[in-house]
This record gives C-alpha cells, structure tokens and sequence, in this order.
C-alpha cells in the first residue's frame, strides 16, 4: 500500500480534506523514520493500511487523518500536544482514545485455560475488557480504527515473535470480533475470527480445510447453476437483483459443526446464495418467488426484516430443496441492507450524510428506524449521562454484549433482553412500578415464579402486587440487566429494603 494508492481511495473528500491527509501521512512517516514491524516492512506501512480499510468504509477526513497518525504517540517522541498543534483538537482526541485502548490486553495467564470454573472466571474477565473498550471510546470512530489497526496486525502476525502470537490472537476472537459483531460489521467480524482461528487451533484449522477443499468446489459449481437459474427467473418477473455465492467464515463453520456432532451434510450455508434488490417490498416478493420455485425446509425460515438482530442487521434467510433435491440457504436483503451487514455502524456514514459522531448520530436518531439503532441510542446515551468509566462499566453490565431474546406482552408489544432474563428483567423493561411490585407471573399462559429465566418468543404477563411492598434484596441476585439491577438499588436508597 503507498499514499497514492490510498489517495485514489478518496474521491468522495474534497481537495482541502484530502490536503489534510496528506500533511498527516508526512507526519507519520518522518515521525516513524527508520523504525521497522517484526515483518521487516516499514512501520509506517500498518498506519498505511489502517487507514486504507478506514477509507473503504468511507469514513471522515479526521477518521482517516486519525488512522495515518494512531501509531505515533505510542512508539514515538511525538506527543499528544504535538497532535493537536498541527491536526487540531478533534483528531487528537481520536489519536488519544486509540492510544488509550491499546492499553487493554489479555494477561498471559488466561493463555492456558484448565478446567470450568476458569474458563467461567475468563468469560468475565473478557467481560469487562470489553465494556472498558467502550466505556473508554468517547467516540465511536475510536472503536472503528482500533479494529482496523487489529485485523492489519492479525494479517501480519507471523512476523511476531512466536510468545506473543497466541495473546494476541486470543485477544483478537475474545475482544476485537465480539465488538465488530456489536457494530454489526459482519465481514470484519467473520475475517477477525478466521484470522485468530489459525493461531489459536492451527491443527483444527488446517483439518477443517482440508475436508472442505473438495467440497466447497462442487458446492461452488451447484451454487453457480441454481444462481443463474434464479436470476432469470427474477429478471422474468421484473426484478432487477444482484446475486452471489458466500462461502462461510471457517470459524463460524467450526462452532457450528460442533453443534451439529461434526457432521458436515447437515450444514446447509457452507456456501449460501445472496440476493439483494432495491427495496423491502421487492425482499419479500423474491421471497415469494423463491418458495414458489424450490419447497422451503420448515422452521428455517427467518425474518430479520420485521425482526431485526439487536446490532441492527436484517436481511430474510430462506432453506430450500432446490434443483435436485440438495438444500441450500438464500439470504434477501435490499442494498441498505447489505451495507449495514457488512459494514454495521460504519455504513451511516453513507445513510447519514456521512456524518459519524455519536452526537450526530443522536441528532439524527429519529429519523433512522427504532430497531435499527437501538444499541446505538443507548451507547449515546450512556456516554452523555454517565460521568466516569467506573459509572459506565457498572452501568453497562452483562447485557451490551450477550445474547439477546425476544419478549412478547400480552397484548403484543416487543421487550428486546439478554439472554438468561428473567421475569424481573421482563417487567422493569416494560415499568419501574410494574418491576416493583411484581409477586408473579403468567408465562404462556401458565403461572411462573419471578425468578423463571425467560426464552425466546414467551408471551409474559406480569402479575403485580396490591400491596404495593416493593423488591426484595435478593433480586440483585436474579436480575440479569443493567436496568432492573440499578431501579432496584434506586428504591433501597429510596425505601426501607425487604429481606
């Protein structure tokens, strides 16, 4: 990567923004003159690279002025101070905030993990690396950057001294993917994993593709066929639709094989066909078309269209028994959609008018769909009212990054809550009094305790108390979110607590 193969990268900048990136390109590279990576390559390359995928997400002048300098005040003379003289005070605080969280590792003792309760005790230390990495970005382009310096120092770790590959390869599938998959950067996630994969299960790794290798080639030549099929069958019907194959992320394929008791057969998107078209309306009736062409397999039929995932993707995911009886997986997106799969929160900086602040992002927030952006508003929110990183992590809890469930009303309204929620959970979400005075619940239609950990799809109706007593100190002990938990200290500071 030069500076003239990143400048063509950047039509979409005027000549002052691109003036700009130029001064911070010559800043890093006198700043990091003679210094050289483990690979051997110039230092000043990484910031080269970085910088390249910041500028393929299209992301601001400052972000990619900021990525050009992430590297300077850690391994240079160059101080802070000298960042803000000369790039001003906004991409200091984004050269700042990237210095600060390169702080954050993986102690050397959690490389080997023995037994359980180790690998419980890892799971929460990893836990709160993860909220100290977002409590700590004050903006979320830090948090952008920072996985764009990992994936380029994970594609360039065999040049590492061999001790330290393995820490930062944990780090990597412990920290760094989860955040991109919070962000809802698909592709980055999935490259991050396969990449930590190597390292981390070199002998799996390595086992894994060579089972696939003659697989995938058939796999990839039926896919091509039923693509073809599929377009002009779509062109018939005056649907103007972008098609192609998606080989799965080996890691991805890994996890899921050991759910499946290894068996490759019952693994329907090794390669999934993609198909986006220009709207909701035309997702749907591709859907139609499809299922009218090719018998769908019951029960794999997901719609996260109406139902989007908590890091706002959607798309429609589709299995059939296609040409020949095989079965395979088709995705339907619009264009929209695609580019948040891919790229998550960095894709509004095309969708927003390619703006990227949280502040920004929380003046435009009514515009964008609830679902969309809902993790989004609460980042913004929590960065706004919370006055310390110690506030913050306490605050975020387990929820920001777990898995999440669905949880209907009675009368059908949504509650979006991490898994392993429960009744409690369930009823502060909907009202602080309701989580109060809760004695009960009805959980499809059968009586529930208040401690019953919720499932996906539940119809819950809470049964308050007429007495009005208020929670009882061992809630905090059953409460999985953030939410209830503080409600609930909030009314013992308030009132004498119950035992």
């Amino acid at each position: 990567m030069t500076f003239d193969e990143l400048l063509k990268k950047l039509d979409y900048l005027n000549a002052q923004d691109k003036k700009l990136i130029r001064r911070a390109f010559e800043f890093a590279e006198v700043a990091h003159k003679g210094q050289k990576r483990f690979t051997g390559e110039p230092f000043v390359q990484h910031e080269l690279e970085t910088a390249s995928y910041i500028a393929d997400l299209k992301l601001d002048t400052s972000a990619i002025a900021a990525a050009l300098l992430h590297d300077v005040c850690e391994d240079t003379p160059c101080t802070q101070e000298q960042i803000r003289k000369n790039f001003g005070r906004k991409i200091a605080e984004l050269v700042d905030g990237i210095t600060k969280l390169s702080k954050i590792r993986i102690v050397r003792r959690w490389l080997v993990i023995r037994d359980e309760k180790e690998l419980q005790e890892f799971d929460r230390y990893t836990e709160t690396l993860r909220k100290m990495f977002m409590a700590m970005a004050k903006d979320i382009r830090i948090v952008i950057i920072k996985l764009a310096d990992r994936l380029h120092n994970m594609k360039t770790l065999q040049g590492v001294p061999k001790e330290k590959r393995l820490r930062i390869a944990k780090e990597t599938l412990e920290i760094y993917a989860p955040l991109a998959d919070r962000l809802g950067m698909g592709e980055l996630k999935g490259q991050l994993e396969d990449l930590s994969f190597s390292y981390i299960e070199p002998e799996e790794c390595e086992k894994l593709k060579q089972r696939l290798a003659d697989k995938l080639d058939k796999k990839e030549k039926y896919i091509e066929k039923i693509r073809k099929i599929l377009l002009k069958k779509l062109g018939k019907e005056g649907i103007r639709a972008e098609i192609s194959g998606r080989k799965k992320h080996l890691y991805s394929l890994w996890l899921k094989l050991k759910r499946y008791d290894d068996n490759l057969s019952r693994i329907y998107d090794l390669v999934a066909l993609r198909v986006i078209v220009s709207n909701v309306e035309e997702c749907y009736k591709v859907l139609g078309i499809i299922h009218e062409m090719w018998r769908p397999l019951v029960g794999r039929i997901k719609d996260y269209i109406a139902m989007p995932k908590p890091n706002g993707y959607q798309s429609i995911h589709t299995t059939v028994f296609a040409q020949g009886g095989e079965i395979i997986e088709i995705q339907i997106r619009s264009r929209k959609m695609h580019d948040h799969a891919e790229n998550g929160i960095a894709a509004h900086w095309h969708y927003s008018g390619k703006k990227g602040t949280l502040d920004y992002l929380r003046r435009k927030i009514n515009r964008v769909p609830r679902s969309e952006l809902k993790w989004v508003q609460e980042l913004a929110r929590w960065q706004k009212n919370l006055s310390d990183n110690k506030e913050v992590i306490e605050s975020l809890g387990l929820d920001f990054f777990s898995d999440r469930i669905f949880v209907y009303t009675p009368t059908g309204d949504v509650k979006d809550l991490p898994s392993g929620a429960t009744v409690i959970d369930f009823a502060y979400a909907i009202h602080t009094d309701l989580g109060n005075f809760t004695t009960g619940a009805k959980v499809n239609g059968k009586m529930a305790k208040i401690s019953t950990v919720l499932q996906n799809g539940d119809i819950v109706d809470i049964i308050k108390s007429k007495k009005e007593t208020g929670p009882k100190q061992d809630w905090l002990e059953i409460v999985k979110t953030s939410l209830a938990r503080n409600r609930i200290r909030h009314f013992f500071k308030t009132h004498k607590p119950r035992f």
